[in-house]
């Protein structure tokens, strides 16, 4: 079993932001046990195996059949993160199943309601597993729902399996009729709001949430707009399509200077309750999880650089 939760450093709880940006991959993919070992796509810092959107429903059999005999070649490894995205419930528990499951760190819970919580969750009791249940039904349009959902994921069998929360954009663009125009970031859609009043009802009670992907391999520029919107939201851990765009996701990741310089001084007990630093205003008091935050994403990234960027003119899925 990978070591992993908690994380080695044990002077620090486990963050999201150590999941960096996960690259999701079809779990029929060849080189699949290559770039779980970390012998192809080292720079990954975590990974989800597919089996539900990125495979046809007839492939489903074939690719569980597939991760059997991959997981049997998984190695131990350091700081990379490795979970299935089950299909359903059913798939759920026939990955269970398999030879060798601990191997992996834990499962994405697609199409996740209240309706399917007790099919997915009564499964892991009992198991080591982690999870990150995706919120991409019409079920998101519904504060209410969403509210009656959070109080029963704060129960705490529950919460203590959560790494974070999942925001499908395109399952909920789907619904909508609408596709994601180019050009333009996700927060310029009717999901801009959508995505403003999941962070209004799961953050102030502890929840991460992960950023809906960015399908278009060709618009560095938007894409890095979108990144900076993602993070005034307060999301976490952009989902990438393709290894190209983790180490763009990643490198947005990093923290401003300036922030870190203001975020360590906010750590600082002698420092007075309001100071100026940087030409803003920094209070400790309100500013205390922002700080936090700050510290953890440059322990993960580091300073802000000029790094080189990938060329996105001819890429491949």
């Amino acid at each position: 079993m990978n070591p992993m939760f908690p994380v080695s450093d044990q002077n620090r709880p486990f963050s999201p932001w150590q999941l960096g940006a996960p690259l999701y991959m079809p779990a029929h993919r060849l080189d699949l046990r290559d770039i779980a070992n970390g012998d192809k796509l080292p720079q990954l810092r975590s990974m989800i195996f597919c089996t539900e959107d990125a495979v046809l429903k007839f492939e489903v059999d074939s690719c569980i059949r597939h991760l059997g005999l991959c997981m049997q070649g998984f190695r131990e490894t350091q700081g990379r993160f490795r979970f299935i995205r089950a299909r359903n419930p059913e798939i759920l528990s026939r990955l269970l199943d398999l030879p060798h499951i601990e191997r992996i760190d834990g499962f994405v819970l697609p199409k996740f309601t209240l309706d399917n919580f007790s099919a997915y969750f009564e499964q892991l009791q009992g198991t080591p597993f982690k999870v990150m249940p995706t919120l991409e039904t019409r079920e998101v349009f519904d504060t209410g729902a969403m509210r009656e959902l959070r109080q029963v994921l704060q129960q705490d069998e529950a919460r203590q399996r959560i790494l974070m929360l999942r925001i499908g954009g395109n399952d909920l663009m789907n619904l909508l009729g609408i596709r994601r125009p180019r050009n333009m970031t996700v927060y310029q859609t009717p999901l801009g709001h959508v995505i403003a009043q999941l962070a209004l009802q799961f953050k102030p009670y502890g929840f991460a949430l992960s950023a809906p992907v960015f399908e278009y391999l060709d618009d560095y520029e938007t894409l890095q707009q979108e990144i900076r919107q993602d993070l005034a939201h307060g999301l976490v851990g952009k989902t990438a399509i393709h290894p190209d765009q983790v180490p763009a996701i990643e490198n947005a990741y990093r923290v401003e200077r300036s922030d870190y310089d203001m975020a360590v001084s906010m750590q600082d007990s002698a420092v007075p309750a309001v100071f100026r630093m940087h030409n803003a205003m920094c209070e400790v008091a309100t500013h205390g999880q922002w700080s936090d935050d700050i510290i953890t994403r440059h322990a993960c990234y580091g300073k802000r650089e000029l790094v080189s960027l990938p060329d996105y003119k001819e890429v491949t899925i």
